[in-house]
């Protein structure tokens, strides 16, 4: 909850100071405070309740900071260096290659992770090294952490190499990229990009889009381990079928490249919404082992709607102000998921009061399984309803024609 409010917070005002006194430094500013939360875990003391809690407070604290200081620099950065160096149709080349990356990464730590955090699996390559050490779970429960940190620095490696060319609206003369505005200026840059959205029919329903899409398949994929044990998938295919779905990330971008290229947004819209509800029809049917199918269905367009608003966001967003639109975007989608988390928590409380005393459906699993299948029940006609408003405040916006007009 903590990191959440923290990225609520700063999610805007952060893109507004990447576009107001460069991309670049908030990146660096991020990188380090990645490598200090992860640092506040990796030598945490044991033993110390009181301090371990200020500690972890702490943590959550900079880990949103720093997710909200990143949130649309990286994104707008890389937009505008591809614009300035090459050609901007390629972002979906990049795209492409960002989410296999991602994918294979992804996949790369559920096997090196597993491994190092089994004190088992450690010790047997201790062993087939040489090395005389007998590793305890103690031990090998920091193991994941070190290597995240280690993942920190590497990033902060990266982002200090970043090179920030200036942008089109800007005219240093120092050569620099940013030209020193002043805070006051960043929060005159929020209130503008906001103006902007509002008159700028395409980027709103994009982004409106994106949170209707966004909120409801993420809140779903969040339920996923209880989802597999109601279809009768054991516990222990859990992590191997979470490496399937990273496997969906190699060849999915591609498809949706080419649905970027050769389809109208219309269109796009039209697909994500048939591939969505069936996903979602398909998970409220609890079919055993096949209702991995629909899951596929909802993580599909999990990547596509990713896919879309950045690729149609990034076309009609100027340089100027990229930054802040796309932390616009940011705080939409997690004001959307937080507000979805509350409204299935009061579902499952009415359902509950509904169907027995709370501390009886708590004890049998049988009570608690029921209750999850009624609140899935819940999600298909939620986003038909979302679906009908998005497609009539789409129609009301873009009836005067001020569809798809390409900036950046």
């Amino acid at each position: 909850m903590v990191w959440a409010l923290t990225i609520v917070l700063l999610e805007v005002p952060s893109g507004a100071l990447a576009d107001a006194i460069g991309r670049r430094k908030l990146l660096v500013g991020s990188g380090v405070l990645m490598v200090v939360e992860m640092s506040i875990l990796c030598f945490a003391p044991m033993g110390h309740p009181n301090l371990l809690f200020i500690l972890f407070m702490a943590n959550r604290v900079l880990s949103g900071t720093a997710e909200a200081a990143a949130s649309g620099a990286d994104e707008a950065i890389a937009y505008d260096s591809l614009k300035r160096e090459g050609n901007p149709n390629d972002w979906g080349r990049v795209l492409e290659f960002q989410m296999r990356a991602q994918s294979l990464a992804y996949i790369g730590v559920m096997i090196i992770g597993a491994a190092v955090y089994d004190p088992l699996v450690v010790r047997k390559m201790a062993a087939w090294l040489g090395l005389p050490f007998q590793f305890s779970q103690q031990v090998t429960l920091r193991f994941p952490l070190y290597l995240t940190l280690i993942m920190a620095f590497g990033a902060l490696f990266a982002v200090l190499r970043i090179k920030e060319a200036p942008l089109e609206s800007e005219t240093c003369t120092d050569g620099q990229a940013a030209c020193g505005k002043s805070v006051y200026q960043a929060f005159q840059l929020t209130l503008g990009a906001g103006r902007w959205l509002l008159k700028t029919p395409f980027a709103l329903v994009i982004i409106l889009a994106g949170l209707l899409f966004d909120h409801i398949v993420r809140m779903i994929v969040t339920l996923n381990s209880q989802y597999y044990r109601l279809i009768e998938i054991p516990e222990a295919f859990f992590g191997l079928i979470a490496s399937g779905m990273a496997v969906l990330g190699l060849f999915l971008p591609r498809i949706a490249r080419w649905l970027v290229e050769n389809r109208t947004p219309a269109a796009n819209l039209a697909i994500l919404s048939f591939v969505t509800l069936a996903g979602l029809a398909g998970v409220s049917f609890f079919w055993p082992v096949w209702g991995l199918l629909p899951m596929v269905l909802l993580r599909t367009a999990m990547l596509f709607t990713a896919f879309f608003v950045s690729h149609y966001l990034n076309r009609v967003t100027s340089s100027d102000q990229r930054a802040t639109v796309l932390s616009f975007k940011g705080l939409a989608f997690n004001f959307g998921y937080g507000l979805i988390g509350l409204m299935y928590a009061t579902l499952l409380a009415v359902l509950r009061s509904g169907n027995g005393t709370e501390a009886a459906l708590l004890s049998s699993d049988g009570g608690e399984a029921a209750i999850f299948r009624d609140a899935m029940h819940f999600f298909p006609p939620y986003f038909l309803m979302g679906l009908l408003l998005l497609y009539g405040f789409a129609w009301w916006q873009l009836r005067r024609g001020d569809g798809y007009r390409e900036v950046g």
